[in-house]
């Protein structure tokens, strides 16, 4: 297995308060990508917000490869929205991609 840090684009379309952005990254947390090397060096927040509603959030993943890494990531973090009160059209993800690679050869 390799470890990935994913980070996972996306945009809030409509305002969503600091308690609900709060539950986000709490959410996420478990997946912080400053448990890696990557993360750590590179002071990585798990969740970034822009003032136009764009967000990225980033997290580690265990995976075989890039592809599986990438769709669990987007499963990660439309889950932590969900949860989060918000639906899928208030918070549209966009495509994934890598961010790093941790891996043990």
């Amino acid at each position: 297995m390799t470890t990935y840090v994913i980070t996972v684009p996306g945009t809030f379309l409509r305002d969503v308060p600091d308690s609900v952005r709060s539950d986000i990254g709490r959410r996420l947390r478990p997946q912080d990508p400053r448990n890696t090397d990557l993360g750590e060096s590179e002071e990585l927040s798990v969740l970034t917000l822009e003032d136009d509603g764009m967000f990225a959030a980033r997290v580690e993943v265990e995976a075989p490869d890039r592809l599986q890494a990438e769709a669990e990531a987007v499963r990660l973090v439309s889950r932590a929205l969900r949860d989060s009160g918000l639906a899928e059209r208030d918070a549209p993800l966009g495509p994934a991609v890598v961010t790093g690679i941790d891996s043990e050869f």
